[in-house]
């Protein structure tokens, strides 16, 4: 059993901010006149009967959303019990939020936290959420989206953020939660936006919104979401995000009871990765251990003797150095064709039947480095750190195809039994998934093969490469990973007078995985398998899940709620990438049972103002077992591992006054190795790339000449990295706040202006770190965007 070790510090910084952003957004409510209409006297001699007219109105505002998407989820966020997050497209456009990961800092302690694992770069959205790694639970329109994308904001709707294991929503996911793109779908209406941003590092974007009826008798309506973009990074030399994208749908039906949407997305990427900055001279940072001198033998040269003490001082690098070279790309295809069909039944049944086929396909190459005592070429007679160094000796490459074909039908349906009201929502998913990985070789000259080294302080990543050191091909050798899922669920939503909902749920998920692992062989064999020969093995594993979700949830006013939840998520051996392994130390072994996440949580919500603004909060605690440890004293591998996710999160949404938005959230949490080893390189015993405590803040204000002003504030503590061995590398990433803000104003009825300043004060922070701690991700710093919206 892991000892747990209790370490308190002061926040004092953190408590101040905090408490300054709170009172600001939360300042006493002035209480609205009531409003007095006078109504003309009607006419004595002929009375006259007046037509009932009956006035709707959505008490809805740019921030705050009544429900989430999913059919799954039949109440209001008010009436439904757990920690569940929609962003709305308005707030992703103030904060002028392009991608996914901008727009999950709307939510606290969820973020990309890990640059990756020793050389190897996270590609797309490697998103962590609660202590683990979420990358393989997102989901657009309720349909997982695999493949290492960077997703763009350009056809979103709203983004809704499940905190909590979601396997009885989903299937296999991740432990604490999971993430919902919503698309744009065409409306019954003519509307025509679009918009231009310019900004610091060459910034250069612009997207465009067309909805258009096509036939208002029929229902039919189009719509078609445009983005080109080619940018670069204002804190970053060389790196670049280049993309464009087209998202045409049109719908059948939209007035009927009947109907049918037709989606098709397309984006192409050709970006330039960022494989991350040297962590020499952060906090924690030392030299790496001298090298001894090795004499020669007959199979190896001689190895001189290498100090580094002259490092102890050295200066942190400039965040803005690039360490690839001229080859790095990241080039993305993304294809995506959705038909949903939509039925409403007279007894006020509704049925809904999704099928999809996407598709993705990238290609990536990243100069890796890792400044290890090995790869640092400087000794002691280079005395001028303009002199220093270092070896890039891997060339990371991902070649991947990723499919997905998958046929949805969800029904929902009310009925009364005596005193209980049920809303039933039940549903059968086919799933086909396909992940192919073909490997690389560098066929250039073993003599020569090989990166030239770069400078530590003054890298030059346009030094030209030839042929004769970097000449990748594929090799011939791939790997094949399958998924096919057979689902079926069921929830139940019972309404017991005006103030009692219970919700209980049950899904059985039957997987088969299969996963072929071909390769070149490099040498003879006793077996006489001749040089260059493919080899293969292949690895199976079918079993079934079985999650479920309980709660209980009592209203003491009409728009307030408590309750308590308690719900399972399974995580069955490659569920991730698909990729099956016969180590007996990896938990992608067949012969290892799922992995296990139970959740508990009690919470409350509350909707002030008339349903504008809406509080909550929540106390959660996730417990997650069978993870694969190694026995002390036969050193033998066992799932006795345990780790554990508790803490408290709150939040605020709305609109405190009329033209006053906030949407801000907190959350403190603890966690802890339950059983089993401690993952963080310090050796404290909490788990890696977590902030203990996160804020997030965004408010805006729209005067009465139109003028709109807005800001916001983030806090993320320190992040623990993972431990690998790397000796003398930061152990931690410091804790940091960052402050933006924006202006908008609209020059008339069809243009407005808006500015978006980042990280007004410049802080230098640590956005991600990689697992052995030699390199990191830079924060932004100061920036700004300008941007022009149109509407007509």
């Amino acid at each position: 059993m892991a000892m747990i070790k209790s370490r308190k510090h002061a926040h004092t910084r953190f408590q101040q901010h905090m408490s300054a952003a709170l009172a600001a957004m939360l300042l006493p409510v002035a209480a609205h006149a009531a409003e007095a209409a006078a109504a003309p006297e009607a006419d004595q001699a002929q009375p006259q009967t007046l037509k009932e007219v009956q006035v709707n109105a959505s008490r809805e505002n740019d921030f705050k959303a009544e429900r989430a998407a999913s059919a799954k989820y039949t109440e209001k966020l008010v009436d439904t019990a757990q920690t569940l997050t929609v962003i709305k497209k308005e707030l992703i456009e103030q904060q002028g939020a392009t991608t996914l990961t901008e727009a999950l800092r709307n939510t606290p302690g969820v973020g990309a936290f890990f640059l990756g694992e020793n050389g190897n770069t996270n590609t797309g959205d490697a998103i962590y959420m609660r202590g683990f790694d979420a990358s393989s639970s997102i989901y657009v329109d309720g349909v997982r989206d695999i493949g290492s994308i960077s997703r763009d904001t350009f056809n979103i709707e709203q983004i809704d953020v499940l905190k909590g294991p979601a396997g009885t929503d989903n299937g296999r996911s991740s432990p604490t939660g999971s993430i919902n793109l919503v698309s744009k779908q065409p409306k019954l209406e003519n509307a025509y936006l679009g918009s231009a941003t310019v900004g610091s590092g060459k910034q250069r974007r612009a997207t465009a919104d067309i909805n258009t009826i096509i036939d208002a008798d029929s229902g039919t309506a189009f719509r078609l979401n445009l983005l080109d973009q080619d940018s670069e990074n204002p804190g970053r030399d060389m790196v670049k995000a280049k993309r464009w994208g087209v998202a045409p749908s049109v719908a059948f039906g939209l007035n009927g009871p009947t109907r049918v949407y037709l989606n098709y997305f397309h984006v192409k990427q050709d970006n330039v990765p960022d494989g991350g900055v040297l962590t020499i001279g952060l906090p924690g940072w030392t030299p790496p251990a001298d090298i001894a001198a090795v004499p020669a033998t007959a199979t190896r040269p001689a190895t001189p003797a290498k100090s580094f003490a002259f490092m102890a001082n050295a200066a942190t690098v400039n965040p803005k150095n690039f360490y690839g070279s001229v080859l790095d790309h990241d080039n993305v295809k993304a294809d995506m064709a959705t038909v949903r069909v939509e039925h409403d039944f007279a007894g006020g049944a509704r049925l809904v039947n999704t099928s999809r086929y996407g598709k993705t396909q990238q290609d990536y190459l990243l100069t890796a480095f890792m400044a290890t005592n090995t790869n640092l070429a400087a000794n002691t007679a280079a005395t001028n750190p303009s002199d220093w160094t270092m070896l890039r000796t891997n060339l990371t490459t991902k070649d991947q195809e990723n499919e997905i074909l998958t046929n949805q039908t969800t029904l929902t349906a009310d009925f009364t039994t005596g005193a209980l009201k049920h809303t039933v929502v039940g549903g059968i998913e086919l799933t086909h998934e396909k992940q192919t990985n073909y490997l690389y070789a560098n066929r250039a000259p073993a003599a020569t093969a090989g990166l030239p080294a770069t400078s530590i302080y003054h890298p030059n990543p346009h030094t030209p490469i030839t042929s004769a050191q970097v000449n990748l091909q594929r090799s011939g050798g791939r790997n094949d990973g399958t998924t096919n899922t057979q689902s079926v669920y069921l929830f139940d939503t019972i309404k017991f007078g005006e103030q009692w909902i219970f919700n209980g749920g049950v899904r059985v998920d039957h997987y088969n995985t299969t996963y072929n692992a071909i390769a070149v062989q490099a040498a003879a064999t006793p077996q006489l398998i001749p040089v260059g020969t493919l080899v293969g093995s292949s690895i199976e594993a079918s079993d079934n899940l079985v999650n479920g979700k309980l709660s209980a949830l009592y209203k003491p006013t009409a728009d307030s709620s408590v309750y308590a939840l308690v719900a399972s998520s399974k995580a069955p051996p490659g569920s991730a990438n698909f990729a099956l392994s016969t180590a007996a130390n990896s938990a992608a072994n067949p012969k290892f049972d799922p992995q296990e996440t139970t959740n508990y949580e009690l919470g409350s919500k509350l909707d002030l103002l008339g349903q504008k603004l809406s509080l909550s909060a929540a106390l959660f605690r996730t417990e997650v077992k069978n993870e694969v440890e190694q026995d002390p004293v036969d050193a033998q591998y066992y799932q006795t591992g345990k780790k554990r996710v508790q803490g408290i999160e709150l939040s605020v949404t709305g609109e405190i006054l009329p033209k006053w938005l906030v949407s801000a959230g907190y959350v403190h949490q603890n966690t802890s190795v339950e059983s089993g080893k401690v993952v963080t390189a310090s050796g404290d015993n909490q788990l890696s790339y977590t902030p203990k405590q996160s804020f997030t803040a965004w408010t805006s204000y729209t005067l009465p000449f139109g003028l709109q002003i807005g800001g916001g504030a983030r806090f993320s503590d320190k992040l623990a990295r993972g431990t690998d061995g790397a000796v003398g590398t930061p152990q931690y990433a410091n804790s940091y706040w960052v402050f933006d803000a924006m202006a908008a104003y609209p020059i008339n009825k069809h243009v407005d202006l808006r500015l978006n300043v980042y990280n007004l004060a410049d802080k230098e922070y640590v956005q991600a770190i990689n697992k052995s701690g030699y390199r990191y991700t830079p924060g932004t710093p100061r920036s700004a965007s300008l941007t022009a919206n149109f509407k007509f």
